[in-house]
This record gives C-alpha cells, sequence and structure tokens, in this order.
C-alpha cells in the first residue's frame, strides 16, 4: 500500500489529480478482484470501476455534445459502456472503463508542472527606487516613480525604471534585455533600461519610461501573449473520433437490423471502443520523453515532441547557446620589448582588485597567482592603474593611454577585433604601450558539428542574437550558418519567429537568457538552456536542456520523428485489429467480453511497440 500511495503522490507532483488517482486505483483493485475473485465480495466489484472510472467519461461525452456538440472519442466510449450494461455485460463495461481511464493517465503523465515563467519576471522586477528630492534620497516603490524624477542606483541594483544617465559612470549588464555576454560601460546621456544590473560605481538617472511602458513589463506584456497564441495539438483519437461513432454505430446497426442479435451490436461497440488508439499517442510519447532524458533532455509539455517532429527551421540565441556565455581571454598580443607571457602577467596583477567584469575575466583566465600591486586606483570608464614590481601599470581602454604614442596600423589590428565584437583591453607600463588583451565570448566545441548534423536531417539552422551584426556574423561564419538577424530585442526576435511561422515554417527557438522568455514561448517548440540558462528560460520552454550538451539536438529531432512513424505504426495496427474484431463480431463468433480482450491484448502490443523507442537511436 505504501508503494501505492508513493506512486500516486508523484503522479499528483507531475500534473495528475486527485479524482484521477482514485479512479485508477480503486477502478483498477475492482477489476482484479473480480476477474481473479480472490476476495469474495457481496457485490459485483465491476461496478465500482463502471462508477468509479466510466461515469466521468459519460459525463464529459454529454456535456462536449450538449454545449459544443463535439464529438470525441469518450462518445463511443460511452456507447459501449452503457451498451454492455444494458446487456448484463458488466465485466465488459468495467473493462473497458479501466483501460480508457488509464490512457487517460498516461496522457496526464506527459503534462509538465504549471508554468511559472511570467510570475518570475514580475518577481524580477525591482520594487523600490531611490528618490533624489532636494539633494535628499528617499526610497519609494518603484511603481510610484514618474517621469522626470531623478533616481539613484547604487552598485550591485537592478535599475529600476528606463532613464538616461545624468550624473556618474558604470558598466551595466544588459543580459536580461539584449543577451549580449559583456557588460556595458555607461556614462552621461547613455540611456539604461529598467531590469539590466548595474555592475559598479553609483549614478543617477532620469526617468524616461515608467509603470507599464518601462522595458521588464513590456517583455511580461510579450511572454503573456506568446504563450496565449500556441495553440495546442488535439489528440489523434479525438480527431478522428467523429468517423469512428459513424461507422461503429452504422455497423452495430446494420448487424442488429439484419442478425436481430443484439449482442452482436454490442460487441461491436465494445471492440471498436478505441482504446489502442487512445494508448498509441501517450505510450509513444511517454517512450519517447525516457529516452530524451537519457540524453540530457527534460521534456516539459507532453506534446512538445509532436511538435518538434514538424520542424523545419530552429532559431539560436548565440551567448549562453552557441557560445559560453562569458568573456574569455582570445588573443594576447606584445606591441614592445615585453613578451606576451609578461603583457598577460601585467594585465592580470594590474586587475587583480578590480571589480569590473572583464577585470576578473582577465584574472579568471590567467589562471595562476598575480603579481602583487600597489596603489590600486580605477578610473571609471577607462581602465585601472596600479604598481606591479615597481613599474606604473595601466590596463584599460585608449581613453587611459592618453598621450602615449599609438599608430594607425596597431588601431586597424585592434579595430579588426572590435568589429567581430570582442572587447579590447591595452596594456601600458611607465607610460608605454607594452601589448593588449582580446576578450570575447568563444564558440562551444561541439557548436559546429552539431550545426552541420542538423543540416543532414533537413533542418536550417538561424542566428537570432541581440549582439551587433559583426559580432553576429563572425560568429555565423565559423559555424556555417547563412541566415542571421542581429541587434534583436526580445520584440524582434518574437517578429522575426511570427514571420517564419506565417511563411508556413515550424521554428523550433533555443536560448538561454530572460530576454529569450517570449522568443521560446512564441515558437512551435521552445528549448531552453538549463545549466547557465535564467529560471525564466527554462519556465517559459517546453523542453530544458539540463547538462547543456548540444550535441544531442539532433538526436532530438530525430527521436522526435521517429516517434510520429511509431504513433502512425501503433494506430494503424490498433485499427486493422479493430476492424478485424468487428468481422468476427458481425459472424457472432465473438462475445462482448472475449472481444474485449482481444482488443485489450492489441493494446498491449501497442505499449510494447512505443516501449521500443525508450531505447532508440539512429545509427
Amino acid at each position: 500500500m505504501n508503494k501505492i500511495i508513493e506512486k500516486a503522490e508523484y503522479f499528483m507532483e507531475l500534473g495528475g489529480t486527485k479524482k484521477d488517482v482514485t479512479f485508477l486505483i480503486l477502478g483498477g483493485l475492482s477489476l482484479i478482484v473480480s476477474l481473479f475473485e480472490l476476495i469474495p465480495l457481496p457485490f459485483d466489484a465491476a461496478w465500482v470501476a463502471i462508477i468509479l472510472c466510466g461515469a466521468p467519461i459519460i459525463m464529459e461525452a454529454v456535456i462536449g455534445l450538449i454545449t459544443v456538440f463535439d464529438i470525441k472519442a469518450d462518445v463511443l466510449v460511452s456507447l459501449a459502456l452503457i451498451a454492455s450494461v444494458c446487456i448484463g455485460e458488466d465485466f465488459a463495461a468495467g473493462e473497458v472503463a479501466f483501460i480508457m481511464q488509464l490512457g487517460a493517465l498516461l496522457e496526464d503523465l506527459t503534462v509538465a508542472k504549471a508554468r511559472a515563467g511570467i510570475e518570475r519576471l514580475v518577481h524580477l522586477t525591482p520594487q523600490t527606487a531611490r528618490k533624489i528630492v532636494d539633494e535628499a534620497e528617499m526610497v519609494i516603490p518603484a511603481e510610484d516613480v514618474k517621469v522626470g524624477d531623478v533616481i539613484r542606483v547604487l552598485p550591485g541594483e537592478t535599475v529600476p525604471v528606463d532613464g538616461r544617465i545624468l550624473s556618474g559612470q558604470t558598466s551595466v549588464n544588459q543580459a536580461v534585455m539584449t543577451g549580449e555576454s559583456l557588460p556595458v560601460d555607461k556614462t552621461v546621456g547613455d540611456e539604461v533600461s529598467s531590469g539590466t544590473v548595474n555592475q559598479f560605481g553609483a549614478f543617477e538617472m532620469s526617468a524616461v519610461k515608467v509603470g507599464e511602458d518601462s522595458s521588464i513589463q513590456r517583455m511580461i506584456k510579450l511572454v503573456q501573449s506568446a504563450d496565449a497564441g500556441k495553440a495546442k495539438i488535439v489528440g489523434l483519437a479525438d480527431r478522428w473520433a467523429t468517423w469512428i461513432v459513424v461507422s461503429a454505430l452504422s455497423a452495430a446497426g446494420l448487424t442488429w437490423a439484419v442478425t436481430g442479435e443484439i449482442i452482436r451490436a454490442v460487441t461491436i461497440l465494445v471492440v471498436f471502443c478505441p482504446c489502442a488508439l487512445v494508448l498509441a499517442t501517450p505510450t509513444a510519447i511517454m517512450a519517447a520523453i525516457g529516452n530524451a532524458t537519457k540524453h540530457g533532455f527534460l521534456v516539459r509539455e507532453g506534446d512538445a515532441l509532436e511538435r518538434l517532429s514538424a520542424v523545419t527551421k530552429i532559431m539560436f540565441d548565440k551567448t549562453g547557446t552557441l557560445t559560453y556565455g562569458a568573456p574569455r581571454v582570445t588573443a594576447v598580443k606584445s606591441v614592445s620589448d615585453y613578451t606576451e607571457d609578461e603583457v598577460y602577467a601585467f594585465a592580470a596583477a594590474a586587475e587583480q582588485m578590480s571589480e569590473h567584469p572583464l577585470g576578473k575575466a582577465i584574472l579568471r583566465c590567467y589562471g595562476k597567482k598575480p603579481a602583487a600591486c600597489h596603489g590600486f586606483k580605477m578610473s571609471l570608464g577607462e581602465g585601472v592603474s596600479a604598481l606591479v614590481g615597481g613599474k606604473v601599470v595601466k590596463a584599460g581602454n585608449l581613453k587611459l593611454l592618453k598621450g602615449m604614442t599609438i599608430s594607425n596600423a596597431l588601431l586597424a589590428e585592434t579595430g579588426a577585433y572590435l568589429n567581430e565584437g570582442s572587447t579590447v583591453i591595452y596594456v601600458a607600463v611607465d607610460d608605454a604601450l607594452a601589448g593588449y588583451l582580446v576578450l570575447s565570448d568563444t564558440v562551444r566545441e561541439e557548436s559546429r558539428d552539431m550545426i552541420a548534423a542538423l543540416g543532414h536531417i533537413g533542418v536550417q539552422p538561424v542566428l537570432l542574437t541581440g549582439d551587433n551584426q559583426n559580432a553576429a556574423g563572425a560568429i555565423a561564419g565559423q559555424l556555417g550558418i547563412s541566415q542571421v538577424y542581429a541587434n534583436c530585442l526580445p520584440e524582434d526576435k518574437l517578429n522575426q519567429i511570427g514571420a517564419e511561422q506565417e511563411n508556413g515554417s515550424a521554428v523550433c527557438m533555443i536560448g538561454d537568457g530572460i530576454n529569450d522568455a517570449p522568443a521560446l514561448k512564441k515558437a512551435n517548440v521552445g528549448i531552453a538552456m538549463g545549466g547557465v540558462g535564467s529560471d525564466i528560460a527554462v519556465d517559459a520552454a517546453d523542453i530544458a536542456l539540463v547538462d547543456d550538451e548540444i550535441r544531442e539536438l539532433p538526436h532530438l529531432l530525430s527521436l522526435s520523428r521517429r516517434m510520429m512513424t511509431t504513433i502512425k505504426v501503433n494506430l494503424t495496427f490498433s485499427m486493422s485489429l479493430n476492424f478485424l474484431a468487428i468481422a468476427l463480431a458481425i459472424t457472432g463468433l465473438l462475445g462482448p467480453v472475449i472481444g474485449a480482450l482481444v482488443h485489450n491484448a492489441g493494446s498491449v502490443l501497442v505499449i510494447i511497440n512505443s516501449a521500443l523507442l525508450l531505447n532508440w537511436r539512429k545509427k
């Protein structure tokens, strides 16, 4: 009993209801008792299954017919149940009801938990703001900020509303809005967006867009609208239900009219009951989900793989998806008598006390203990300086190198890196340029092979990124992606996906950042990078890649197509078996109870065929 309770609790965690659990446990136990007669009961236990499992099916069928005249598979099931009861075949009725509820259980098991992405976005919105009035600071609710108010933002705080900097210099992490991997330096006159994070340095800003007009609030609306517009796929059994019901009733009516034996008509309704048809899809989906889980994919929506099988284009966010999403030192150049290793060592020593993200990246990539430094000084918007081994070392941008001679050839050389979206940190020793470091986001090792594999299975990759055109083009060139869209804000990604869908393309979106959440919702299938991705991106997606190993993406696409093939085989087999059973029922060779067992044997074979997907992998 403890095992049963554990399984029930697990099912409810996955999205099942107490009603589903009660129906299946009590209905199943009653049928087992009735079948094996292990416990003598003063009543027919099959009626427990009929009432608990069958009554809800009949109610849903009646409601669907009366309210919107919606003919689904449960209409035929209800006819079979009622007809079986009318002629006294209680076990056949209970057995059919139980099998149908089992199919419903399998479908429910593929449904993910309720998503909380929008709620997380709401919580991300700053709750308070530091308003400056007569040079005094007062903390007010962020929703009370008015256009024109002067707001102070301290290091580490989230910008409460959209605005323009009035005083101060800083570096802002804009990944929440643009997905850019590198922080952006800001100074007087520059614009900042709500939801972005002030990395260091306090600044004051004038509020420009507040409340519903702010960037973070607009993103929340985008997520809500994209989710509402995504249609759910209707089950195949329900799609074919009208024709099944008409065929079953016609066959049963003609048989009764010709033979005069109602038992044959009822048998036809029982064997025509689409148990295997109902099981064909959810069992294959569950097996495919199990396979996907082994390869690092967490499928959060039951019909996501069905939608994925039709995808013809995959749109990739760049940062954190095709790349590692963190700045790394990719080149060190010396333009003096110092070696490249010495230039690197000087930069690491000078940056070791810096709070700037680029300084931390240099120290992280250096990987050694830097030399001691003294007299550390940071110049906001320029760089740092310090005494290292008795030498004055400066590391920063061109503003920090005032008065130093820099050749046009060197500027052209570093300009080439800047055009590719990289950042250049110049290193000067005793007021003479010693060399420079290049920091950039680097491509994942497996990305190139993965893109090539997608081409082999007929899926076109598309790069959709918030980075500039040069940075996007450089990454696309390395990976062999021909279709590129750069400088994309969340609205742009949403519109681009919508345009592709209007042109008839089924689109899959893969991203990792909060700014990708609306696009993940809008796409036919959204896949989030679960390891490096934000919780909001994961909540917005249909599938999460838990270990960020994108090399398995082609397998997931091939698996989804194989799953659909399995479903079609299951459907063909189950319908063929049903028609054979109908022929036997018409001739009187098959009774209601045996007929139910025969066509449910077909259900078992459907489940076995679906189970083969668990370990499937394309050779």
